[in-house]
């Protein structure tokens, strides 16, 4: 009776129909699923989080191995390591690791799944300090294509642990991740919007702003429409580090220009990475395409621009990411996450 909502993944645009759903508790349950399709000849998917864009979290006629389940969170507080299964979203990920005042970087809307996120190499707030999620992973518990159990780190089946650092599925199941964790407090945030017609000038402060912004500050910018609003673009911003020093670094985006919109505020890690949710809710259709620049070049900048002016849609945004910091000092070869120079995504 509930194949109906089971089949569902969070992209509405996919739509597929999965001969069998196996929903596993634990290891065991997915090595069993693995020889099951093994057995039969099924086509696989796996299921974390269920929010892939492209919707590899499904498919039609085949076996859907749906970790979802797989919510399992272990701290430890003294050596800073935790780990978490391979059904947990980011938000629940991490509440659990906030409560001790901890975190792993990961994405920017708290219903991500953890593992989609971590095996395509997760950008994210807290990059330009920590890095991207995959540069905090220690270790995954992994089932193989052939059902075996193992564990890839930098020790053991390195090759493989090479690989599910950014170079996405196909490698195996991953179960388990151990991640290393890092002091996070209060979050300094905030959200600074002009009118679409000032674009230009704003996107050249802001160009001219993160050339030597500090690892401690990643910054956004973008075209949005608010909800019930006119079209406009913003710069938003987090820094993790002291608040008043934090307040002090980013004055020049809250006093250029005349913003319409001047938001500042401390906020834990998890609010920040909820603060989206809402702009993206379960079912709604959704299409994606990401291009990284090293540089905003004038002529870039203005193509941008006159693509904002044509949108239309209110719900289609277009965002600029800064890659910075600690996740840019990673060499190219040491991941399978090759865009380790400073760049827009």
């Amino acid at each position: 009776d509930s194949y109906e909502s089971a089949r569902r993944v969070w992209n509405g645009m996919i739509d597929k129909y999965p001969a069998l759903i196996a929903r596993c508790a634990d290891v065991s349950d997915v090595v069993n699923a693995v020889q099951f399709a093994r057995c039969h000849d099924l086509p696989v998917a796996i299921r974390g989080g269920g929010h892939s864009y492209a919707g590899n979290g499904t498919c039609d006629g085949g076996l859907v191995i749906d970790l979802s389940r797989m919510k399992r969170v272990q701290v430890d507080p003294v050596k800073r390591i935790a780990w978490a299964q391979a059904g947990l979203t980011i938000g629940e990920f991490v509440c659990q690791t906030q409560a001790f005042g901890l975190a792993t970087p990961v994405g920017n809307v708290s219903g991500t799944g953890l593992s989609g996120l971590t095996l395509g190499g997760g950008l994210g707030w807290l990059m330009g300090k920590y890095g991207l999620t995959i540069d905090n992973l220690l270790a995954a518990q992994i089932v193989t294509a052939d059902g075996h159990v193992l564990i890839a780190s930098a020790t053991e089946h390195a090759d493989l642990f090479w690989g599910v650092r950014g170079g996405g599925g196909n490698f195996g199941i991953v179960t388990d991740f151990a991640f290393q964790l890092h002091p996070v407090g209060p979050l300094l945030v905030g959200l600074v919007g002009h009118p679409l017609d000032r674009a230009r000038e704003v996107l050249h402060f802001y160009r001219e702003f993160t050339r030597t912004a500090p690892d401690e500050l990643t910054t956004y910018a973008g075209f949005v429409t608010p909800p019930g609003g006119l079209p406009a673009v913003g710069i938003v911003f987090c820094y993790c580090g002291p608040l008043e020093e934090g307040e002090r670094l980013v004055e020049p985006i809250r006093t250029f220009g005349s913003p319409i919109v001047n938001l500042l505020s401390p906020m834990s890690y998890l609010d920040l990475i909820s603060m989206n949710d809402a702009a993206n809710p379960a079912g709604r259709h959704y299409y994606s395409k990401v291009r990284s620049f090293r540089q905003l070049s004038d002529e870039l900048l203005e193509t941008l621009i006159e693509y904002s002016r044509s949108r239309t849609s209110p719900l289609s945004p277009m965002v600029f990411q800064h890659v910075h910091g600690a996740a840019c000092r990673v060499g190219p070869t040491e991941t399978a996450f090759a865009q380790r120079q400073e760049h827009y995504a």
